[in-house]
């Protein structure tokens, strides 16, 4: 019996300094030590001594089984240390590498060109108004002498949230409640969201709109046409041509579209104007006089003007972008050119 327990002593100690991790240690403590290890079995067997080698067996049997545990303990430390050290190894810190920049965000394009459009105009002395996306058709269409058989109400071309309540169609509502608010002179411009039932390549779903408004006694349709050359020659150049033409908004009368000349062949004709010359900016106009009713103001007193453009339109002319829907994909690849 002495001599299996000296047998088993070696081959445990053997074994355990071989063990290459915690986990084939723990096998070994279970092979040795467990309930049903060879140690055990061992001490099992000391009923069958006889009674004047039983305490001899016993204390060597005791002896073995301190020396394996006391094994297990130590090699249980040294790798417990070995990983220790591989992994402030593998985690060091090389403070001679030099650092890596992180990365910064910038503003959108579109924020961008909004934010630029914007503070063209507060240099001229309008101010900065904003009102709610979710209108009701009263100030999105009624109030802007919109009638009701007008196309612009259908649903192929609004978002109607419920019966009398639609995603604004432009930012023009914002004006009408300045307007109720507000007595002459006044002079706002709009940046926000809009929504329309359209989507192309130059088209979508919801964009960002600019409308400005400017009501005071004595204005006219040349004071108009004096603060978008302005703004024009300020934004694209010094050089930029523009040109009025006649057209119609249910809220402006008389009504224009105003072209500039194509920022890319500077007047030429090219593929991005069709060959033209000219690209289309904005619409304007002298605000009606039946909006005015709307917002209590007397139309023999005071007159004014209205425009409003696409933020995204701008966008893409000042960076060559051929599409919409490249300002809405968030592919970094396309964003960090700006």
């Amino acid at each position: 019996m002495k001599q299996k327990l000296e047998e088993i002593r070696a081959s445990a100690l053997q074994t355990i300094d071989a063990a290459a991790d915690l986990a084939a240690l723990e096998q070994l403590r279970v092979k040795f030590l467990g309930r049903k290890g060879v140690l055990t079995d061992v001490l099992r067997g000391l009923a069958q001594c006889s009674p004047e080698d039983r305490p001899v067996v016993g204390k060597v049997a005791n002896e073995v089984k301190q020396a394996v545990a006391d094994a297990l303990e130590a090699r249980k430390d040294a790798l417990a240390a070995s990983q220790e050290a591989a992994s402030a190894t593998a985690e060091r810190l090389d403070l001679s590498l030099p650092g890596r920049r992180p990365l910064r965000g910038h503003k959108h394009p579109v924020m961008r060109v909004a934010e630029e459009i914007s503070d063209i105009f507060i240099q001229l002395g309008f101010q900065i108004a904003a009102g709610p996306d979710v209108e009701t058709e009263y100030y999105n269409f009624d109030s802007l002498n919109t009638p009701a058989n007008h196309p612009a109400r259908d649903l192929h071309d609004t978002f109607f949230v419920k019966p009398g309540v639609v995603l604004r169609t432009h930012t023009s509502p914002v004006q009408m409640r300045v307007m109720e608010r507000t007595q002459p002179p006044v002079a706002v411009i709009v940046p926000g969201r809009v929504y329309r039932v359209d989507q192309d390549a130059s088209h979508s779903p919801m964009f960002y709109q600019i409308e400005g408004l400017l009501v005071d006694k004595g204005i006219s349709f040349a004071d108009l046409k004096g603060v978008l050359r302005l703004f024009i020659q300020r934004y694209f150049g010094p050089t930029t041509k523009t040109r009025f033409r006649p057209h119609y908004f249910p809220f402006t009368e008389p009504s224009a579209e105003v072209d500039i000349s194509c920022t890319v062949c500077s007047g030429k004709g090219c593929r991005v104007c069709k060959h033209s010359g000219w690209l289309e900016i904005l619409g304007c106009g002298m605000v009606h006089p039946e909006v005015f009713k709307y917002a209590n103001y007397d139309s023999e007193t005071y007159t004014g003007f209205a425009f409003g453009l696409g933020v995204e339109r701008i966008a893409m002319l000042t960076h060559a972008i051929s599409s919409i829907h490249y300002l809405y994909e968030n592919d970094l690849r396309f964003l960090e050119q700006f």
